[in-house]
This record gives C-alpha cells, sequence and structure tokens, in this order.
C-alpha cells in the first residue's frame, strides 16, 4: 500500500497525518486496489484486508484503527480512553452518523473515507489534541470544520495552536454545482467572491470546497499560515486517488488518517 505522508505547517514531529493512493487498479473494478470502507458496497474481505495492511504498516493494532460511518453531517466525536476499551459494538454504536473525531489518546489512528470530499486533519501538538473531519458540500455548509475546532478546544487544544492539513479532494474547476448548492453556501454566510465562480461556457457555478473550509477555520480561531491546502485534486487524479463523480457513489473510497505517537 503506498501512502502519501500529508504536512502539517509546523512543529508535529510526533504526529503523523497519511493518506491512501488506489493502488493497483483494475478498469472493471471501482474499488481496486486498496479500499478501507464498510459502507460503499466492497466485499468484507477487501476492506479488511486493506485496513489490515494499514496497520501493520504504521504499526498498530487492528482495534486502534478508528474511522466513523460517515452520513455527510456535522456531528463530531471524541474518541476517548473508554471508547478504547468498548466492546465493539458500543463502538459502532458511537461512531454511527459521525464525521468528525477528536482525540487525545496516543498510539490510535482516527480517519475519515473520501471520495472527493475534502478531508481535514487537525493537530494541537502541543496541548496533544489530534482531530480528524470530512468536509462535503453538506458538511462545509454546516461548518464541520469550526465544529471540531470547538471539541478540540473543550478536550484541551487552544485554537491558536491548531495545525491543520486538507487532503486529496475535488478542485473548483472539478467541482460543478446547482445553483441550489451554491445558494446553500451563500444562505450559510460564505463570502462567495472568494469561493465561487461560474464556468463563462456553460454559466454553472463552481465551487471551492478547500477554501470554504480554510475560511471557517480561520473564522474558527485557527492562523491562516497554520492551514495547508491540497496539492491534489480526486477527479484530475482518479487513477491515483477515489472519485465519486468518475466511478460512482458504488465504489472505494481514500482513507486519510491522523495519529499522536507513543
Amino acid at each position: 500500500m503506498t501512502l502519501d505522508e500529508l504536512k502539517l505547517n509546523g512543529d508535529a514531529k510526533d504526529i503523523k497525518v497519511i493518506q491512501t493512493q488506489r493502488g493497483k487498479i483494475d478498469a472493471s473494478d471501482p474499488y481496486s486496489q486498496w479500499n478501507l470502507c464498510h459502507y460503499t458496497g466492497d466485499t468484507t474481505q477487501r476492506f479488511f484486508d486493506s485496513r489490515l495492511e494499514l496497520c501493520n504498516q504504521l504499526g498498530i493494532d487492528f482495534d486502534h484503527l478508528i474511522m466513523p460511518r460517515q452520513c455527510h453531517s456535522s456531528r463530531v466525536t471524541v474518541f476517548d480512553e473508554k471508547l478504547v476499551a468498548a466492546p465493539n459494538r458500543i463502538r459502532k454504536l458511537m461512531l454511527d452518523g459521525v464525521d468528525a473525531l477528536v482525540t487525545t489518546v496516543p498510539g490510535v489512528c482516527i480517519g475519515v473515507n473520501t471520495a472527493d470530499c475534502v478531508p481535514i486533519a487537525l493537530a494541537d501538538p502541543i496541548n496533544g489534541v489530534i482531530a480528524i473531519a470530512h468536509a462535503g458540500w453538506r458538511g462545509t455548509v454546516g461548518r464541520i470544520a469550526e465544529a471540531t475546532v470547538q471539541v478540540m478546544v473543550a478536550v484541551g487544544a487552544i485554537a491558536h495552536n491548531i495545525l491543520a492539513t486538507m487532503g486529496a479532494s475535488i478542485c473548483q474547476d472539478c467541482f460543478e454545482v446547482g445553483d441550489e448548492v451554491a445558494k446553500a453556501f451563500e444562505d450559510a454566510g460564505f463570502d462567495m467572491s472568494h469561493i465561487m465562480r461560474r464556468n463563462p461556457a456553460t454559466g454553472k457555478a463552481h465551487i471551492n470546497l478547500q477554501e470554504a473550509n480554510r475560511q471557517t477555520l480561520i473564522a474558527a480561531g485557527v492562523p491562516s499560515s497554520n492551514i495547508t491546502l491540497p496539492e491534489h485534486c480526486s477527479r484530475c487524479e482518479h487513477d491515483r486517488y477515489f472519485s465519486a463523480r468518475c466511478l460512482g457513489i458504488n465504489s472505494g473510497r481514500t482513507f486519510t488518517g491522523i495519529i499522536m505517537q507513543n
């Protein structure tokens, strides 16, 4: 399994942020090669094997790889020592319908699965708080990035210390939306002059999800200089990362995780 290591713009030597690549692709198989997501129609064997391979590469126990069952909400859950020790059925219940995780527990990799949406990894390395958020357009409108920062602060982080980095996700050129989606951003108070433009040939709106989330993080108290934007577009590079716009929703997902070393 090939992993990207996403950089945090600051002193975070004990914190690692990784993102999976698709690997060897079978054109007839929209889940090939590596897929860790368990609820988009793939086989149990593949996502189990993919998770096991990632755990081996990270050097962690299988039950220390934590991911929610996302639903495009703005719900944030704290994964604490109690949940680390909880039975799988309790974990499953607590992680259902969650789109962001926060933890202070070292040695646990928390992560989200995306296929065009924006994965946001956050860390306050001074106070030992890390987080991961899944920001599709609905989550972005719902300001999941701000909600995640607020929960981080509630467990001991300081907003000014937080470093944030975004993984591969759909670029503005590729993210064409209907006017109802553009209006949702406008109604939510986003500065549309910075996040939207119209294609002169089609008249269609194009939203910059990464910039919208950057605005939200800054408003939540994260310094602009602490925020790193992604280098890759999932749709432009769908041979490297999964893209629902290219493959359909019944396809694999790119996993982005963050771990605080023991």
